[in-house]
């Protein structure tokens, strides 16, 4: 078809052709947003890797770049464990899986419940699963999981913390420190990587402002005394500094792996990896980009072609977390690589790789987590206690009912049989 059109136009010149100067004058600028929009999509990844067999735990994989890397991965045949904060029995997510299994065919999806803003949960699953003889096999663990709130006045999670920084950071940090005897087992000829996700933003965080998440009561973000939510005032940087402590963190990560000694005599065989997929069109930016509200919303639907030119797509942001998992290169050597668009990045930041600062995140946030969860604990005794006492009192207003019940029945019986007798 294109052939003879072509050619009528250079017999009867280009005026022959209907629409011919309009689609002249179009035609540049569509091959404009075509190349801008292929730029910004970012690279593709180009790796594969025999993905059956292999089990992959992964947090926040229901939206956004999550989704796309579990389809990708269960695609391949792996078998997929997610951390969801709904339990498996909740509906959509029974659904949801469905039809993962479905789309995939692949049936070894699953979903645990692993709620990241409470410290209890990620410790009632973590101990759960370590507690196995012979170890769990695990070959992977893909972090995605993080928030970025809008607004500037929030609540603070259940264990009385900031939630970007317990989401982004401390959780993981409390996930893994449970579960790095699981990763320490594995057998030696295993491919085992822990992949994690950060952004860009590190780069301007303040590791020196690291008090602005610290928890008590004189501080911004600690726990309210009454029983209404417990907000605060956002500090400035808590974002930024959670990606920056996971990072930090990342390496502090790889070199406990490392100074293990296995039995075997053999080297380790886990291997830390940080991403950084770049900005996408995931539901959690377009949360912070309208602010949490309706007349934000509407702004962004009008000014939706921006994002979608400016902003990968979650399939898009979800190729380098693939290239991470299956580059055959991050099979060997000492981990701590930073991949940013299918290739490996050096850091921006010197104090990433810092020992001292490495020591010093582990400490506070070993100190943070056992203070909330020590509080937690006597939240939860309480609360168990106050939920016995009014099942006790329930019971006995129950058995006080039934017994007046009972005692008004023997009445009415025996004053019939009075009546009766009195009357013969």
């Amino acid at each position: 078809m294109p052939i003879p059109i072509i050619a009528q136009g250079l017999r009867e010149g280009v005026s022959s052709i209907p629409y011919a100067w309009e689609i002249l004058r179009v035609a540049p600028w569509v091959l404009v947003l075509a190349a801008l929009k292929y730029y910004f999509e970012g690279a593709r990844n180009g790796s594969e890797r025999m993905m059956r067999s292999k089990v992959i735990m992964v947090t926040g994989g229901t939206s956004g770049i999550g989704a796309e890397v579990v389809r990708e991965l269960a695609t391949r045949g792996a078998q997929v464990i997610l951390l969801t904060r709904q339990p498996p029995s909740d509906l959509f997510l029974s659904e949801y899986i469905d039809d993962l299994r479905t789309s995939t065919n692949n049936q070894l999806i699953y979903a645990e419940q692993v709620d990241l803003s409470s410290l209890h949960s990620i410790r009632t699953f973590a101990t759960k699963w370590i507690d196995n003889i012979p170890p769990r096999r695990l070959d992977s663990i893909i972090l995605a999981g993080g928030t970025i709130e809008p607004s500037s006045s929030r609540p603070l999670t259940t264990d009385g913390i900031d939630p970007e920084w317990q989401v982004n950071y401390l959780a993981n940090f409390h996930l893994l420190s449970i579960l790095s005897p699981a990763l320490r087992a594995q057998p030696a000829h295993r491919d085992v990587r822990v992949i994690f996700a950060t952004c860009s933003s590190y780069i301007g965080a303040d590791f020196s402002k690291l008090d602005i998440v610290k928890r008590g009561k004189q501080t911004v973000i600690s726990k309210r005394t009454d029983t209404s939510p417990a907000l605060y005032a956002r500090p400035k940087g808590v974002y930024a500094l959670s990606k920056l402590a996971l990072t930090i963190f990342a390496h502090s990560f790889q070199r406990h792996l490392n100074a293990y000694k296995r039995p075997d005599g053999l080297p380790p065989c886990t291997r830390v990896i940080v991403v950084d997929p770049g900005l996408a069109r995931t539901p959690g930016m377009r949360r912070w980009l309208t602010g949490g509200s309706l007349w934000g919303l509407a702004v962004y639907l009008v000014t939706w072609p921006v994002w979608w030119l400016l902003f990968k797509s979650p399939v898009g942001g979800a190729q380098s977390f693939l290239y991470a998992a299956m580059e055959q290169k991050y099979g060997r050597g000492e981990g701590g690589w930073l991949v940013k668009e299918c290739r490996e990045m050096d850091y921006a930041r010197t104090d990433v790789r810092n020992d001292e600062v490495g020591k010093k995140l582990w400490e506070f946030s070993e100190k943070m987590v056992e203070e909330a969860e020590k509080e937690s604990a006597v939240i939860r005794a309480l609360e168990k206690k106050e939920k016995e006492v009014e099942k006790q009192k329930a019971e006995a207003e129950k058995t006080k009912k039934e017994r007046e019940d009972a005692g008004s029945k023997r009445g009415k019986a025996d004053g019939s049989r009075r009546s009766r007798k009195g009357n013969k």
